[in-house]
């Protein structure tokens, strides 16, 4: 499995800087093609056990063509993920927030839904992040409010259905980094109000509330975190809680997250919430700070290269070349589980007067490497959480995602294995369907008690939703008798915990039949139209019925209408007497099959 992710890996990025350094194929053409090969090459075997799907991670608009390939290569890994595609604004004319869509004019040529199916066909769940694109205190002051709460409330539930996502991830940090901490105080009480809510419209329509926050410690702890986000009280709401557990050191150089720090944070969240709601955040970049200058540096860097200038950033899967290109090696530092290394750069060019000058700049890097993300997926195996999230998908180098499947695999649920059965697989309309099934352990264990959930997706319709839910007896069996509607297939499913993986069993299609009542007269005089009067269970407006004559070889349409739910009229006339054989047929549509009537006889005289 390690060599297929390498692969595929080593696949999309060679075709990927073939297209972009072609003449003939823009960029945006190239990661089109990228992303539909990468939706081709999710592994369809493997012989290694089955991972646990700890990793998740944000997939940003203007990273498309590295982040996304690398989810899809590391499939079995990833139960779900981020697209970082979105942000919430305020109209200043109406005053009325709205949802700003960030991808389309950052992949212009690559429409929004080719994207999406690549994650749908590597069986992703899609929980979108929505960041706070106001100005200061804008979002904290619409929280106050129930109206204004719902005004923020209705575009995301809107973005979530009309898109079809699996729910959304809340990225709110402007209270935390912008507002200032004096205005927590009044945000709190208002940001858990909105949460509440928000989980109730989303919940309603069987989708999930992701939260992304910075860290929070136990109110005992001299460091607090950012008591803005509430955790304790939102804990009921929320389906996932993604801790940012990165950015520990900016302004001077040290650890991006130190393990300590992380771990104090876990405790606090699996004190007040289920541990598999919490995510632990990955830094796939680490930081490079200016520690000293020597000399007088060139005007064009003089301001970046200082000790009081921010740091510079890298990704993971650089800090190698950095290091080497500098002649130094990364030592990994045991407290921390994190990589450092410290170099010297030396600048040239031109002061402000133009003269030559040069500076050398003493410079110390943190990040975390392979062994840093093995620590932190130890943390998910030891406090049985939900998993890991990384900003972002793509920075890290394969033996750091290796890592991590290293342990979920050590850690693999249990793998449900769920049957489904039915008496029939074509049902008259109104009548019941019988179904059963099993529920078993790969290794044949019985699963008595399991809920499981009946499942129904119509022909025409792309979302499963829940019509039953039966619980498995001692035997690990289930039974259930339903009623359908219209045509459409069936499955169950059953929820993971950490034992057990979730369940799927394969789907079965069912075909309903309408029911078709029809009156018809038993003689008629020649030349004098006569009517067929046909009702049907299920109408499906646009459905067409006809009235068919049997020739002595074949049947004849001699009249066609549309089906009404009131009842249809089909005219006939016959010039000529005799004994004539008539049936109706109903033709197929998305709710029913086609439907043939017995046939009757008219006796024209």
């Amino acid at each position: 499995m390690m060599n297929f992710q390498r692969n595929v890996m080593a696949f999309i990025r060679r075709s990927f800087s073939a297209a972009v350094n072609s003449l003939a194929v823009p960029r945006a053409i190239a990661l089109a093609v990228i992303i539909a090969m990468a939706g081709q090459l999710v592994p369809s075997a493997n012989a290694e056990p089955a991972p646990r799907k700890i990793l998740s991670g944000w997939i940003p608009y203007y990273g498309m063509s590295t982040s996304l390939p690398t989810a899809v290569a590391n499939a079995d890994l990833i139960n779900e993920v981020m697209p970082f595609w979105y942000t919430v604004k305020l109209n200043t004319k109406t005053k009325a927030p709205y949802i700003l869509d960030l991808y389309t004019p950052g992949n212009p040529s690559v429409a929004i839904d080719i994207p999406l199916a690549t994650m749908r066909s590597a069986g992703f769940k899609i929980i979108p992040t929505i960041t706070d694109g106001t100005d200061k205190l804008v979002l904290a002051k619409l929280l106050a409010k129930s109206s204004d709460r719902a005004s923020v409330i209705k575009p995301i539930v809107d973005l979530v259905m009309n898109k079809n996502f699996d729910g959304i991830d809340l990225d709110f940090e402007g209270f935390a980094f912008v507002d200032g901490t004096e205005s927590w105080p009044t945000t709190k009480p208002n940001w858990v109000l909105f949460v509440k809510e928000l989980s109730a419209a989303l919940h309603a329509n069987g989708k999930l509330l992701s939260i992304t926050a910075p860290v929070h410690f136990a109110l005992t702890e001299k460091q607090k975190g950012y008591t803005v986000y509430a955790w304790a009280e939102i804990a009921p709401f929320i389906d996932r809680l993604r801790i940012m557990t990165y950015d520990y050191s900016t302004s001077k150089p040290g650890p991006i997250g130190p393990i300590a720090w992380v771990e104090r944070t876990v405790q606090y969240a699996i004190s007040v919430m289920p541990a598999t709601k919490i995510y632990i955040g990955l830094a796939g970049y680490g930081r490079d700070w200016v520690t000293k200058v020597d000399g007088i540096c060139p005007d064009n860097v003089a301001k970046v290269v200082s000790p009081t200038a921010k740091a510079a950033t890298f990704i993971m899967r650089n800090a190698a070349t950095l290091a080497s290109t500098y002649g130094v090696t990364p030592t990994y530092n045991e407290q921390y589980q994190e990589a450092t290394f410290t170099y010297q750069k030396t600048y040239n060019g031109n002061n402000a007067d133009g003269q030559a000058t040069s500076c050398t700049a003493t410079r110390t890097a943190w990040y975390q490497n392979a062994a840093s993300y093995l620590a932190r997926a130890q943390l998910v195996a030891k406090y049985r959480l939900g998993g890991l999230a990384e900003w972002t998908m793509g920075m890290e180098e394969q033996s750091a995602t290796d890592g991590i499947r290293s342990t979920a695999q050590t850690i693999a649920p249990d793998e449900v294995l769920l049957s489904l059965a039915t008496d029939q697989t074509a049902a008259k309309y109104g009548s019941f369907i019988n179904l059963t099934g099993q529920a078993t352990l790969k290794d044949k264990s019985i699963l008595p008690g399991l809920p499981v959930y009946l499942e129904f997706k119509g022909f025409d319709e792309s979302t499963w939703r829940e019509i039953g839910k039966p619980i498995t007896t001692d035997t690990g069996s289930f039974a259930s008798s339903i009623y359908l509607a219209k045509s459409g297939k069936l499955r169950v499913t059953s929820e993971g915990s950490w034992q057990r993986g979730a369940g799927l069993s394969s789907e079965t299609s069912v075909t309903v039949n309408p029911r078709l009542n029809i009156t018809a007269p038993t003689s008629a005089k020649a030349g004098i139209t006569f009517k067929v009067i046909v009702s049907a269970a299920p109408t499906t407006t646009g459905t067409q019925v006809a009235l068919r004559r049997f020739d002595g070889k074949v049947w004849n349409t001699v009249s066609l209408v549309p089906l009404l739910a009131t009842g249809t009229e089909l005219s006939q006339i016959e010039l000529v007497r005799g004994v004539y054989s008539y049936r109706v047929l109903v033709f197929d549509n998305a709710e029913s099959a086609e439907s043939t009537s017995a046939p009757f006889i008219v006796v024209v005289r």
